[in-house]
């Protein structure tokens, strides 16, 4: 019945038609101030170019942009760089530019100076070159340059450890598929790729890991790799970039604090109405967690915490008369107070 639900993927990997939401903050509010729906079959790296024309319009021309790995492709970046924007963009390391300057310092990546105590990992910052492109379809023709790039390296040598050892267990369990005759068809590419089989009558079936597979795979397990045209230095670039997680707390706060996880209409007008709704109500929740954020009170509340001890005060309303406000404890006004509100005047 909505003309944007589609099949797509999302990180639940539900087998259910989706539409896709696009939400953008402000980095210094951690407000949100624009949503769009699109199709569920849309691609993230796909919506850069429309976003850009809305904020436009909406009168903020010149932005920087903070994203995820879903969005980069080359067509974005290139994109980017002709409209002169600022990005922080996560790209996957097995990327041949991103692997290319690793491989080139690898072996000294984990020294005393690219330690952060901070946050207990190394990193280290590359320049190098991006091989712009842009085609000139009134033209006819292709311009290529090349752009300053700055790619930034990171490595935990927890995350690793887990990788690995995820990385083992499965390759353990893969084994004994193969012994046991019980081969499953979804693993028969990562069979050929890290495992020699031997079947005879009298031996049954010999399993023989292939090594230098599996340390290729492991080479780059706790590595990861931000992209940007802007100047910083790593761990500037790993906070702005970790202050996105607060667009992903909004998706999570929409689905499950918002019942948001299913729509729950069937006619556009409905899904018009109830997304605007939402939005509003993700307003609320945003700066009441941004001010929690300012003033601690994450160490004694949780969000919902908040909204219960305010959630009890009772109001009452009277034909002709003026609304009145039940009674106030001396905490009630204090959270008021640390949330920006004045506190209602009790009787």
């Amino acid at each position: 019945m909505l003309r944007q639900v589609q099949y797509g993927k999302n990180k639940e990997d539900d087998k259910l038609p989706q539409i896709n939401l696009a939400l953008v903050f402000g980095e210094d509010s951690n407000l949100p101030f624009y949503y769009r729906k699109l199709a569920g079959n849309r691609r993230d790296s796909k919506t850069v170019k429309n976003l850009l024309a809305d904020l436009d319009i909406l009168g903020f021309p010149k932005v920087k942009l903070v994203m995820d790995r879903g969005f980069y492709s080359e067509d974005n970046i290139n994109g980017l760089y002709k409209e002169h924007l600022k990005f922080l963009i996560s790209v996957k390391t097995s990327l041949n530019f991103v692997k290319k300057e690793l491989d080139a310092i690898y072996d000294d990546f984990r020294t005393f100076e690219n330690y952060s105590e901070k946050y207990e990992l190394y990193s280290h910052t590359i320049q190098t070159e991006w091989e712009y492109k842009q085609e000139r379809p009134y033209k006819g023709d292709v311009i290529e340059d090349s752009r300053r790039i700055y790619i930034h390296l990171y490595y935990n040598i927890d995350k690793a450890a887990e990788d690995e050892e995820n990385f083992d267990r499965n390759l353990i369990a893969m084994r004994h598929e193969l012994e046991s005759d019980k081969r499953i068809p979804e693993h028969e590419k990562q069979y050929a790729k890290y495992f020699i089989t031997k079947t005879t009558p009298k031996r049954g079936t010999k399993v023989i890991v292939k090594e230098d597979a599996v340390k290729k795979a492991k080479r780059y397990y706790g590595f990861f790799a931000l992209i940007t045209n802007e100047t910083m230095d790593s761990i500037t670039a790993l906070e702005i970039y970790r202050n996105k997680d607060v667009v992903e707390k909004a998706f999570g706060n929409l689905k499950e604090r918002l019942n948001m996880r299913r729509t729950l209409v069937s006619s556009e007008q409905s899904l018009d109405g109830k997304l605007f709704v939402e939005f509003i109500a993700l307003i609320y929740l945003s700066y009441i967690k941004k001010q929690m954020q300012d003033h601690d009170l994450f160490k004694s509340y949780t969000l919902q915490g908040v909204l219960d001890k305010l959630d009890v005060i009772e109001c009452f309303e009277s034909p002709g008369r003026e609304l009145r406000i039940g009674e106030l404890l001396e905490k009630q006004k204090e959270l008021y107070i640390k949330l920006g509100v004045t506190p209602p005047t009790s009787l």
